[in-house]
């Protein structure tokens, strides 16, 4: 395990004092970065190497590289955004390719038991109203649950666990392996829709075996907060979390629209699969083998140490208990962090760790459960077809992007960077240290829910297609809940502390995955024909829900530890032995 140095403080100052969670006003206005960049060309000095005493050190063990092997979320963003852009433009065609498939195999069961009946026949890649029966309706969401189901689970199992690798192991090698299930389940894909008389759709399944095996979107997730955790300080840790998300949903928002065109040039759907397979494997490629490493070779001998020496003390304390033995092979040993105690911790704080662990699982689970059955209600209510739910998609996503390239820095200038500049000349010291959530984050996060909420309503209510579409975008506007959440999140534990913590967190969000295709694809199919307006009730209570976890949340309390001096020279072969060193969790 990492060791307990004072969070974002200088690695080589004195700390005698015992940790504990505390409160400190005196950093409430630490994030003054606006969310773009200041255009300074080197990403190391804007990103706190070169921070005064008492300042943030995470560059510390990259001074004397050349440019392209410093670390630098900036290195992430071009990879990503390709990726996004691939993700965006695939997530229409892929519903509705296999809401056809489904259909198709739907009437060719019907005439084959019953010769005489006529249907139209069922066109790959084309609108065909004929399959928005209930029928046809409830196999494709129970199909898309079983689906979910599959690759949530492998992956709750398999995220958390690269999560820990990745603190002792590096982080882009492993963010790249995460991709590769996505590839091999793109191919399936492919091959099932080129050749649906010979694979039949079923065998998509396999590819959501492949990409639960990786550990999926959830994986892929972990890993990129994590590296953006690791180059960037706590005061600008929002911001940079901003430009990943920000990034995403410019994905989300032209992909749609450049497929769209793609597969009218082409004049062929499958063609748009092909191309999101290309970016795959180029994101793959860039990030495992160009990209800098955020993690420096001695932080990973230094985790690897610590690991190593709690496996130890594990094995000593009784190889022969049965209930050792169970702990070890407990699936949800990594949510312990969210409730620990010990020098440093407080009821406070275990409070803030769950509140934030819900509130960020409810975002992320709520938004990715309801994409699908969203798509699937506005073509039956409203006879959306591939252009008109790609537009709505697009339009959802631009808000988004606006909301956290243009508003979220004007309310981080206004709520951060004046206050910290007043501040300044009075000749406070800011510290990039972490201090817990401040009042802005806390509130914004609460506005944010806030929309979801009444979106959701919206939803429930509308009953054209011009009120759906603009509930729509009221929901957009809480894009800045996801990232101030995780922001939040980080905040809370010393900066060693960050890698465990959000292997928890992707363990939530991947049974998420399993939990919330159950709950709104389940409740589709069972209420489509009567009440399909029911999801989006749902939708609107889970929100409810993070909104009032949101008021438990206290601001300016942290998880701080007794700080112990560097060691040098490092030395892996040795393994430390001072008690005081374990983790300890209840």
């Amino acid at each position: 395990m990492a060791r307990a140095n004072r969070a974002g403080g200088n690695a080589t100052a004195a700390a005698t004092s015992t940790a504990i969670a505390r409160s400190n006003p005196a950093t409430d206005d630490t994030e003054t970065t606006r969310l773009l960049g200041n255009g300074d060309t080197s990403a190391q000095a804007e990103d706190g190497a070169d921070a005064p005493e008492g300042g943030w050190d995470g560059y510390k063990d990259f001074e004397g590289l050349p440019w392209w092997r410093r670390p630098s979320v900036y290195w992430l963003l071009g990879p990503f955004a390709i990726f996004t852009l691939a993700f965006g433009g695939v997530l229409v065609p892929r519903l509705n390719l296999i809401l056809d498939l489904i259909c198709q195999q739907y009437f060719a069961d019907k005439k084959l038991h019953n010769p005489d009946i006529f249907f139209d026949p069922v066109l790959l890649g084309s609108d065909n109203p004929q399959c928005t029966i209930p029928e046809v309706q409830r196999h494709v969401a129970a199909f898309m649950l079983a689906m979910s189901l599959i690759t949530g689970i492998l992956s709750a199992i398999v995220a958390p666990r690269i999560g820990g690798l990745s603190d002792r192991y590096g982080r882009t090698r492993l963010m790249a392996l995460s991709s590769v299930g996505g590839v091999l389940a793109e191919l399936i894909t492919v091959v099932a829709v080129q050749f649906p008389n010979v694979v039949d759709y079923r065998w998509l399944l396999l590819g959501s075996v492949f990409d639960g095996m990786t550990g999926s979107f959830t994986a892929g997730s972990i890993m990129s907060q994590s590296y953006t955790s690791d180059c960037t300080p706590p005061s600008k840790r929002a911001v940079y979390m901003g430009y990943m998300h920000a990034c995403l949903f410019s994905g989300l928002a032209v992909g749609p629209i450049l497929a769209g065109y793609f597969a009218k040039w082409t004049g062929n759907l499958v063609s748009i699969f092909y191309v999101v397979i290309v970016f795959h494997i180029c994101f793959i490629l860039v990030v495992g083998f160009v990209i800098p490493e955020s993690l420096s070779k001695q932080k990973q001998l230094i985790a690897r140490e610590k690991w190593a020496k709690e496996q130890e003390i594990r094995a000593q304390s009784g190889t022969t208990s049965w209930l050792t033995t169970i702990r070890t092979i407990n699936p949800f040993e990594p949510l312990k962090i969210l409730w620990p105690k010990g020098p440093g911790t407080s009821p406070a704080l275990r409070r803030n760790l769950v509140a934030m662990a819900l509130n960020d699982t409810i975002i992320l689970g709520s938004s990715m459960a309801i994409g699908a059955v969203l798509i699937l209600y506005s073509g039956r209510t409203f006879h959306w077809g591939n252009f008109e739910a790609s537009k709505f998609v697009s339009a959802l996503s631009s808000v988004r992007v606006v909301m956290l390239l243009i508003v979220f820095p004007i309310i981080n200038y206004l709520g951060r960077t004046l206050p910290a500049a007043r501040r300044r000349r009075a000749g406070v010291t800011l510290s990039e240290k972490h201090t817990g959530a401040d009042h802005l984050d806390v509130w914004v996060l609460r506005v944010a829910l806030t929309t979801d909420v009444l979106g959701a309503i919206g939803y429930t209510l509308a009953r054209s297609d011009g009120v759906f579409f603009a509930c729509g975008m009221v929901t957009a506007f809480g894009g800045l809940g996801s990232a101030t959440s995780q922001a939040i999140i980080t905040k809370h534990v010393p900066a060693h502390r960050v890698g465990q913590l959000l292997g928890a967190i992707g363990m939530l969000h991947a049974l998420a995955r399993v939990l919330g295709p159950i709950l709104f694809n389940g409740l589709y199919a069972v209420t489509v024909a009567v009440f399909p307006q029911a999801i989006f009730v749902l939708l609107a209570v889970t929100f409810g829900v993070a909104l009032a976890a949101s008021f438990v949340l206290k601001p300016h309390v942290y998880w701080e530890e007794e700080s112990e001096p560097e060691r040098e020279p490092l030395n892996p072969t040795l393994i430390p032995t001072d008690d005081e060193e374990q983790i300890r969790f209840l």
